[in-house]
């Protein structure tokens, strides 16, 4: 075999070498990838069925029903358009109240319900995912002060 063949096939072999290996890790970035959708946006059915997404907005006042003796629970959340059961089992963040910002992550049910394998508490008085205070704006829902990913206007 000539060394330019040779060559040609050390080359070759590195290339799909490099190939199976970008495909590995965009395979695992792929499953570790979690999207945010609204109440709006799952009623619309643009979330993935059987699929672990995030879901966002407000708990809806007077909606928490906790299970007597269990962890196992149930709130609503609402973008102000449309809104969600979700059920969870397991601690609330210290946060967590009725009419605040949440962020609840699991799976969308046959029934329409939402079950919940983590729920996250905003973690002080102005945060909220830009998702979620996006999807409120678009609701006609007033947020509140800027957040830390959204600018405050600048003074003259």
């Amino acid at each position: 075999m000539k060394p330019r063949h040779r060559r040609m096939l050390w080359i070759a072999a590195g290339l799909a070498a490099l190939a199976v290996a970008a495909t590995l890790v965009l395979q695992a970035f792929n499953s570790n990838l979690v999207f945010f959708f609204t109440p709006t946006q799952i009623a619309n059915g643009e979330a993935p069925k059987g699929k672990t997404f995030r879901l966002g907005g407000l708990v809806e006042e007077g909606s928490l029903k906790r299970d007597p003796g269990s962890t196992s629970l149930s709130f609503r959340v609402t973008d102000k358009a449309r809104t969600i059961t979700v059920a969870y089992t397991g601690i609330l963040p210290d946060l967590f109240k009725e009419g605040r910002g949440v962020v609840a992550q699991g799976k969308i049910q046959p029934d329409g319900s939402f079950v919940a394998s983590e729920v996250l508490a905003k973690h002080d008085e102005n945060y909220m995912p830009p998702e979620a205070a996006e999807a409120l704006k678009k609701a006609g829902h007033p947020v509140g002060a800027p957040t830390q990913f959204q600018q405050a206007p600048k003074a003259p």
